[in-house]
């Protein structure tokens, strides 16, 4: 069971991706950035394939609509082979 819980902590880590570059992007088109900013950010760090973004990531970075994404967000990525899923740290 401890080897289990071990494993699963050694896949498991929290990120804490800046989006300040979503600044630059148009106004009408920051939040559609910042998705493409989380994507490059994980796939570089966890140098997967395949990413799969959890709907509450998503939401939270729609929440204010298309123009005022936040500037940051936690996200917890668990790797398993070649796919990376990420899901948001409340």
């Amino acid at each position: 069971m401890e080897e289990q819980e071990r494993e699963r902590a050694e896949g498991e880590r929290v990120y804490t991706i800046p989006l300040r570059a979503v600044k630059k992007a148009p106004r009408w088109k920051r939040s559609k950035r910042a998705i493409a900013l989380i994507r490059e950010f994980l796939i570089r760090h966890t140098k997967a394939e395949y990413l799969i973004l959890d709907n509450a990531l998503n939401e939270k970075i729609w929440e204010r609509g298309s123009q005022k994404p936040p500037s940051r967000v936690r996200v917890r990525v668990t790797k398993e082979e070649d796919t990376v899923r990420a899901e948001l740290v409340e």
